[in-house]
């Protein structure tokens, strides 16, 4: 096992002090927005080694059939698949969508072959990969993730009285289908046709109207009023009357499968996906914004967000399957009556949430973590147990 440190992403929309609370940091003042446990390149974890710090994707590299066996080799290659975080939303994301495989593939060359450095502000794919996502809520957690059903849309938009809502309303009305839904969000994004910002504010004014009249859905005018709030003139505002809105209580899980729409809105979390950062964004940020990439991405076909309901395992541990191949995250509550064991056969990172806690590897090797420590478990450390009053989460393969 290798102790790995954390790189930190500090961004505006992040927070000075849920990060710095969770992994028991000093806070320095600035918002550290996400803590990045993993291998990616772009920031990978600093592991301990007996030769000292190196950085976890040249561990790994060093010797993959080691790290992360030979099953994991075979079926991805030389690379950890999964990336672990830590996310804290101060303020809303970008409105985003996560690229398919095949997609990724094709947007990576062709920005490639461009001779766009991927390291450039306005590169979109940074790697290969796809980006499914699965986040577990450590606070409660605001967020919309995929596209309403059209006519409950239509509905929302038939109570405000501004053109913007007539415009869109029209095109919902005309084709209550997946083309409609498509046909409104890309109106809201092109160049050509997004509103000005003042009809934007506009929209949010007639939002805090009707909230103050009796709204038929307080969330979703409340959201609107916040993205406008804190992206004035944005249109990416006015597409959350298309979104669902999901609220993640602590403990909840949610699925983001590549092609969904989504933006988290505030809160805390453990955030798990494909190993990747590729990000489209069409709004609500400062960042790069590349809305024909989204919208050749995103699928627009109505659908509830995916809440993931977790497996109780062994006796202390809950995993949430996710329905992809590249992870899996568990969840394990000990308490001082003994060893447990913890779940998992693949390269596996674990990080300590709460209390104190023991890892074990097969051969008998220990390592402890206390509030915030994380350990690389190659899978050559074989099965792992667990003992000690703690709460910790697991990244695995499955």
């Amino acid at each position: 096992m290798y102790r790995i440190t954390p790189a930190t992403q500090s961004y505006s929309w992040g927070s000075t002090t849920a990060i710095p609370d969770v992994l028991s940091l000093v806070p320095d003042g600035r918002p550290m927005a996400e803590a990045w446990f993993g291998a990616h390149a772009s920031a990978p974890a600093i592991a301990q080694t007996a030769d000292g710090p190196r950085r976890l994707d040249e561990v790994i590299d060093a010797d993959p059939d080691l790290h992360l066996g030979a099953d994991v080799t075979s079926r991805f290659g030389a690379h950890l698949p999964y990336l672990l975080k830590i996310i804290a939303a101060d303020a809303p994301l970008s409105l985003q969508v996560h690229p398919t495989l095949d997609r990724a593939r094709a947007g990576f060359a062709a920005e490639d072959a461009a001779g766009i450095p991927v390291s450039a502000p306005e590169r979109s794919y940074r790697d290969r990969n796809h980006k499914p996502e699965l986040i577990y809520a450590l606070s409660r957690l605001d967020a919309m993730v995929g596209f309403r059903a059209p006519r409950r849309a239509a509905e929302l938009l038939a109570g405000l009285d501004t053109p913007l809502a007539a415009d869109l309303h029209a095109i919902l009305v005309a084709d209550p289908t997946s083309e409609g839904v498509r046909a409104a969000f890309e109106w809201l994004l092109r160049p050509d046709t997004r509103p000005g910002e003042a009809d934007v504010a506009k929209f949010a004014e007639a939002c805090a109207r009707r909230l103050a009249d009796g709204s038929p859905s307080p969330r979703t005018d409340r959201t609107v009023m916040r993205l406008v709030a804190a992206y004035p003139g944005d249109p990416g505002a006015v597409t959350s009357v298309l979104l669902n809105p999901v609220t993640l209580n602590p403990g909840e899980a949610l699925f983001v499968p590549a092609g969904t729409v989504h933006a988290y809105l505030h809160g805390v979390g453990v955030e798990i996906m494909a190993n990747s950062d590729n990000v489209l964004r069409a709004g609500l940020t400062s960042k790069h914004v590349d809305v024909d990439e989204l919208l050749r991405n995103v699928d627009c076909v109505a659908a509830p967000p995916i809440r993931i309901a977790p497996e109780k395992v062994f006796t202390s541990t809950r995993i949430f399957y996710a329905p992809v191949d590249d992870f899996e995250l568990s969840v394990t509550r000990l308490t001082d009556e003994g060893a447990a064991r913890v779940p998992g056969r693949g390269p596996r990172i674990v990080l300590c949430l709460e209390g104190e806690v023991e890892i074990e590897a097969a051969d008998g090797r220990r390592t402890l973590l206390t509030r915030g420590q994380a350990v690389f478990a190659p899978a050559s450390d074989g099965a792992l147990t667990a003992s000690g009053d703690a709460v910790i989460v697991q990244a695995d393969v499955p």
